[in-house]
Order: C-alpha cells, then structure tokens, then sequence
C-alpha cells in the first residue's frame, strides 16, 4: 500500500508561481511511477504530469515549459514547480501512484486527496 499526501496548494496571481508536494508512505516509492492530474468544476480529472523511476518524463501539452516535476526518493516526495500560471489551471491537484508511464487515471493505483490550486486573473 502507498498513501499519499499532498500539499502547498493555495492562492496566487496570474504569471505567479507554486510548488506543490506529493509525500509518500507505505511501500518503497522508487518503484512506482509518480503523476499529477487535476481537476476544475464541472470538468473531467485530467493528465498534468508524471516521473518514473529513472526520470523519464512526460507533460501535458498544456503545462509544457511552464511545470516540472521531479522527485526525490530519499525522502519519498515529488513535486510539481508551476510557474506562468493562469487562471485556467485553477483547479484541484491529485498526487498518483502507478506502474506505467501513462496519462489515463486507470494505470494509477494510488491516489492523494487532493490540493486546491486557484489562480486569480
């Protein structure tokens, strides 16, 4: 089992930055490949980001240049710097624990609770 918990969701202005936090408990972290989705009102949970094990990477085409994921095993956390943000990645942000590098939601085991992320315009 994983459990995952994420945090440094908050309010910011558009053009500003947040770092989000995915920390990891339970079973060894290195193993699994780590993803971010999210979710806005009245929309479907969609693919942001995700990292495996030996840091290959994929983004959605709409975060491309502006988020980086990265991951540190040592201390079982990934994170997600966004930058350039907009009002449009407003939204909740799940943490995701799977096997595959992939973009859909069923190739992902486990899951955080989510954090909020509004941005202002």
């Amino acid at each position: 089992q994983v459990q995952l918990v994420e945090s440094g969701g908050g309010l910011v202005q558009a053009g500003g930055s947040l770092r989000l936090s995915c920390e990891a408990s339970g079973r060894i972290l290195s193993l699994y490949v780590m993803g971010w989705f999210r979710q806005a009102p009245g929309k479907e949970r969609e693919f942001v980001a995700a990292i495996n094990y030996v840091y290959s990477i994929d983004y959605a085409d709409s975060v491309k240049g502006r988020f980086t994921i990265s991951r540190d095993n040592v201390f079982k956390t990934v994170y997600l710097q966004m930058n350039s943000l907009k009002p449009e990645d407003t939204a909740i942000y799940y943490c995701a624990a799977g096997a595959s590098l992939a973009r859909n939601m069923d190739s992902y085991d486990y899951w955080g609770q989510g954090t909020q992320v509004t941005v202002s315009s």
